[in-house]
């Protein structure tokens, strides 16, 4: 958890990097805040495991790419149920615990991606490049 704030300057630096507008690169830092925290949380502490979440990116004329890797549990963050519709319109003592993170991951990037090879969960962030970092 000590590395989450690294991880999200990182993330900063690369949107900068991309030149992508404000509301995008805020976007991309808040997906990839959660679903670091969950690897985190999730995969590893809970787990009663120690691991590595490695991060990587990739700057193409088109997008902005961030992947993070781990060891931990495998966790398929677009196999679990999302909050309906109806759901985020309850208060929020009346809404169900957990999801809104990842549906705020998926509502926050381009495309995000999920795969699973070799013990290892790949996470897969896009953002689209525009020009002049238009929104």
């Amino acid at each position: 958890m000590d590395s989450l704030e690294k991880l999200g300057s990182y993330v900063v630096r690369a949107t900068a990097e991309a030149k992508l507008a404000a509301k995008a690169a805020y976007g991309l830092r808040l997906a990839v805040d959660e679903i670091a925290t969950n690897i985190v949380t999730h995969g590893h502490e809970e787990a009663g495991i120690s691991g590595v979440v490695t991060v990587s990116v990739a700057l193409t004329d088109d997008s902005l790419t961030v992947v993070l890797e781990d060891g931990g549990l495998p966790f398929d963050p677009l196999s679990h149920r999302l909050p309906a519709e109806d759901d985020l319109n309850l208060p929020l003592e009346e809404r169900a615990i957990g999801g809104l993170g990842i549906f705020l991951v998926l509502k926050s990037v381009d495309a995000f991606r999920y795969e699973r090879a070799h013990d290892v969960n790949r996470n897969i962030f896009v953002m689209n490049r525009t020009p002049n970092g238009a929104a």
